[in-house]
């Protein structure tokens, strides 16, 4: 399969996870990117095709949307991003992956074991803002904003589109910033906008899929279908960079 094919899959996938879940373009497309280009132009790629998708797929939720919630994850978010483009360069990509790939598997591992999962009532503005800037952390180095506030959403028991309408605005946000970021260190080279061209059909055609099928599930079924995303996403992470 040539580097276009590949290229042009993951942004598919990532797109249908990403309208589906609201979050995703990077854990699922690095899986296969990674394969054939290098990290350097896969992490401002995985940012570009996240933006596209996040604005793709805002209007599905923009009914929910609650500032007074929003507020503590988009300003944690905002001060974290900085940090994590200024790791972007310096970091050791395989084992950041391994890292964070080996947190979901055993978050999501646990939380499908459990017969019924646990939901958080404490924390407040506090924790969200915590939250929002690790997410922003992650955001910066590699464009998985949305792993750490999708979870905190799930754990806080909030319907799908409550958790949508603050993690998907929140990494909307949170990779508009990381990519302006980007592009002002000079991460956004000519050959990402060669392959942005090629992602961006992918992109759009998966967004709408996984806009359709969010609306035919329930509360609980969007729950279980995020930590099933997050459990095989984390088993990618972690094996492709164990192999």
């Amino acid at each position: 399969m040539s580097i276009a094919l590949i290229v042009l899959a993951g942004a598919l996938l990532a797109g249908f996870v990403n309208g589906l879940a609201g979050f995703g373009t990077g854990l699922v497309a690095l899986g296969l990117w990674l394969h054939v280009i290098d990290p350097i132009l896969a992490a401002p790629l995985v940012v570009i095709c996240s933006v596209a998708a996040q604005m793709l797929s805002l209007f599905s939720i923009k009914p929910a949307l609650n500032l007074h919630r929003l507020w503590p994850f988009l300003l944690g978010g905002i001060l974290g991003v900085p940090i994590g483009v200024m790791a972007l360069d310096r970091i050791e990509v395989g084992s950041f992956r391994i890292f964070v790939g080996t947190f979901l598997f055993i978050y999501c591992a646990a939380m499908l074991a459990s017969r019924r999962l646990p939901v958080i009532d404490r924390g407040g503005r506090p924790a969200n803002g915590a939250v929002g800037f690790a997410g922003g952390i992650l955001g910066g180095a590699a464009g998985l904003s949305g792993v750490l506030p999708t979870v905190w959403c799930g754990l806080k028991g909030w319907g799908k589109t409550e958790q949508r309408a603050v993690y998907q605005p929140f990494n909307l946000a949170v990779l508009s910033w990381a990519l302006a970021a980007q592009a002002q260190q000079g991460f956004i080279t000519a050959e990402v906008g060669r392959l942005t061209l090629i992602c961006l059909p992918g992109t759009v055609l998966g967004v709408w899929l996984g806009v359709k099928a969010f609306g035919r599930v329930d509360d609980r079924q969007f729950r279980l279908i995020i930590l099933w995303l997050l459990l095989a996403s984390g088993s990618v992470l972690t094996v492709t960079n164990l192999l």
